[in-house]
């Protein structure tokens, strides 16, 4: 009798786990950010990856590569607060490698072509995940990325 009690107590967790709500972290960010996008009004791609999009300005010539070096205007905040935990101020540029970035912002960025705007909802598992980033960036956080493209280097 012993035994099965352990076995029961042991099995307990995982039933009371199994009961909670079925939905993916990655659903429920999609489902935010399909929300988001229908109560703004805003018409935007979805991506194989997930993220959506759209583009503001086109730009011209080629895209960068996921290995470019960028320089780019940006920012960055939260889907459900608006909170910005980023951004260049003004004629403020930023440069840097794109694998050196989140794959959300990745992806972004290579949908754009030089001197392309685009603003970017990207679900949390493309951004910080589950463990977020500071105090700034909570975890399992959708983020929205308003990027400028100004140049690049494949």
């Amino acid at each position: 009798m012993k035994l099965k009690g352990l076995i029961y107590i042991c099995l307990l967790p995982l039933f009371l786990w199994s009961c909670g709500d079925d939905k993916t972290q990655f659903e429920k960010d999609i489902e935010k950010i399909e929300n988001y996008l229908r109560d703004n009004n805003i018409t935007a791609t979805r991506d194989d990856s997930g993220i959506f999009y759209t583009i503001d300005v086109e730009g011209t010539g080629d895209n960068p590569s996921p290995f470019a070096t960028v320089i780019i205007k940006y920012k960055g905040q939260l889907l459900e607060t608006g909170t910005v935990f980023d951004q260049t101020v003004g004629n403020q540029t930023a440069q840097f490698a794109l694998v050196n970035t989140i794959r959300g912002f990745q992806i972004g960025t290579t949908l754009l072509k030089r001197g392309g705007k685009g603003t970017f909802y990207i679900p949390s598992g493309l951004g910080y995940g589950r463990f977020g980033e500071g105090n700034d960036i909570p975890g399992n956080a959708a983020l929205i990325f308003e990027i400028e493209l100004i140049d690049f280097q494949n």
